[in-house]
């Protein structure tokens, strides 16, 4: 059976279709997986006491009619729980729109309410909700709290058109190192269970088409990829409850053909798989910086990578290309992952290959977080034996680095998150579009007759002459936007009222002319 269509033609892919789709929705583990359930209950149990407490967008606290008395007991309630500061932002809980589906009956003293979070994998959940009861019982005439705990529903950073595929998961993470042998898979697969652990819905895409690692790191119960047969649409295989796609699944081992087929086949596998809704899905970047590479960042709207290398100057050089790359591509670079750093005997600690590349690559291209592995033997053997060592030793010190990775990447993408659907906004009480690119503490106001009429596309611009189309006089002074929407990490998109969608990226904006004197605010 053929994957679908490829672009170019792509070599036979076997998938066997699907007898029971609705058992997708469980792990699906029978027989000697039995021993694998057990195993994840004892994994998952240890990392739920660390989850996560990870950041919303601006919302609104949802209550119903209100009379007075009601009213005053809401507003006692919401400057209590206004006493709750979210670690990471710096801002309470009210302000970053956490509290939701606010309930009062003052009558028995009863406060009911949930806490909405952008994602279920959170290192001060359980604070959260701890703090949260605290400050409301505090209040006199409060008897009882009930305290929902939830996270939003997965969706992208992205505005614009996503397969299908793609488009209910919140954060898509590229491990990275454009060398081969450096335990790029191994930190992939390891990240990937240690965010389960933390309580996140996670994916692992394994885009080394010619040496495809996860089918030996993983050990799935059923080790080829389906098809399903209504939509034509290809359903991963799971493995201790993190979805799982790889060539290595598809029946035909590793690859034998060239570069533009290749990446006709990542593509596909990529987009026409039913991910469903995922917070994190781990792409285990192919080595290089070439066409397959430049083809996944362009395709797939990353939040963020993790840059992994080893100490040797060598690995450095081709690791300082791949941060180039995503620099160049405006994906953020959140963390280093230096592998092999160390082992200790004797009572002492030894650096076999040397010391300084992760720190080099942390200080020369200011990526904030390093992180270091040991030569440890299990670590390579519980790669060859098809369990993470994340899952095999929960409490080791491998598992405890992981568990700090994970924390900082479910932290890092939070923030560029925040940062991006924010970053562009239009005030319409001062008629001015507000701009505060991510990464700069810079804010500035924009014209939105100025920004319509710096659009740099073809159908401003003549691409072959460079003359332009659009006169000044074709946008009227008081245009304004009706809608502003994030195109991942490098610009936005505007729809003005004439129909037409801008793509404005933020490295333009910088350089439109800038209102100096600040507008006074419009008075309906």
């Amino acid at each position: 059976m053929n994957l679908l269509h490829a672009p170019i033609n792509p070599p036979n892919l076997c998938f066997q279709p699907s007898k029971n789709l609705q058992h997708r929705n469980g792990l699906a583990f029978s027989g000697l997986i039995q021993q694998q359930r057990q195993l994840k209950c004892t994994w998952v149990s240890h990392n739920q006491d660390n989850l996560c407490s990870i950041k919303a967008k601006a919302a609104s606290v949802e209550a119903g009619a209100p009379t007075t008395s009601t009213t005053t007991a809401e507003r006692d309630v919401l400057k209590a729980l206004s006493q709750i500061i979210d670690p990471d932002f710096g801002t309470d809980i009210v302000s970053c729109g956490f509290v939701k589906d606010l309930q009062i009956d003052e009558a028995v003293g009863e406060v009911s309410f949930r806490l909405e979070l952008t994602t279920p994998a959170c290192p001060v959940k359980d604070m959260f909700e701890q703090e949260a009861n605290e400050v409301v019982l505090a209040l006199p005439w409060v008897r009882k709290v009930n305290v929902t705990m939830s996270a939003q529903p997965a969706k992208p950073i992205f505005a614009g058109d996503l397969p299908k595929g793609l488009q209910t998961i919140s954060n898509i993470v590229a491990v990275s190192s454009c060398k081969g042998g450096v335990g790029k898979s191994t930190v992939a697969v390891n990240l990937a269970y240690t965010l389960a652990g933390m309580g996140a819905r996670v994916g692992i895409f394994d885009a080394d088409v010619y040496g495809p690692s996860l089918p030996t790191m993983v050990s799935p119960e059923n080790r080829l990829l389906e098809m399903n047969p209504e939509t034509k649409s290809i359903i991963p295989t799971e493995y201790l409850g993190v979805k799982l796609i790889s060539f290595g699944f598809a029946g035909q081992g590793r690859a034998i053909m060239r570069g533009p087929m290749v990446s006709g086949v990542i593509n596909q596998l990529l987009t026409t798989t039913e991910w469903g809704e995922l917070d994190y899905l781990i792409i285990d970047m192919p080595p290089g910086t070439g066409d397959i590479q430049l083809t996944l960042c362009q395709v797939v709207p990353l939040t963020a990578a993790v840059i992994v290398t080893t100490p040797q100057k060598l690995a450095f050089i081709d690791v300082a290309k791949g941060v180039r790359m995503f620099s160049k591509l405006k994906v953020p670079c959140v963390a280093v992952v230096e592998n092999m750093c160390h082992f200790d005997a004797d009572g002492k600690r030894y650096y076999p290959f040397g010391r300084g590349s992760g720190s080099q690559v942390v200080s020369q291209f200011g990526i904030p977080h390093l992180f270091e592995l040991p030569i440890k033997p299990v670590l390579s053997a519980s790669g060859d034996s098809g369990q993470p060592e994340v899952v095999a030793d929960p409490l080791g010190e491998v598992a405890n680095t992981f568990q700090e990775l994970g924390v900082c990447v479910v932290q890092q993408c939070a923030k560029i998150r925040q940062q991006v659907s924010t970053a562009v906004s239009y005030d319409k009480s001062i008629k001015a579009i507000r701009v505060k690119v991510p990464d700069s503490d810079e804010e500035f106001l924009l014209h939105p007759a100025t920004v319509r009429r710096n659009d740099r596309s073809a159908q401003s611009v003549d691409e072959w002459t460079g003359e332009q189309k659009l006169q000044y006089t074709d946008i009227p002074e008081d245009i304004e936007p009706e809608d502003i929407r994030p195109m991942g990490n490098y610009a936005v998109e505007i729809t003005w009222p004439d129909g037409f969608n801008q793509i404005a990226p933020y490295d333009q904006l910088q350089t439109i002319e800038r209102l100096i004197d600040m507008p006074q605010p419009v008075h309906a």
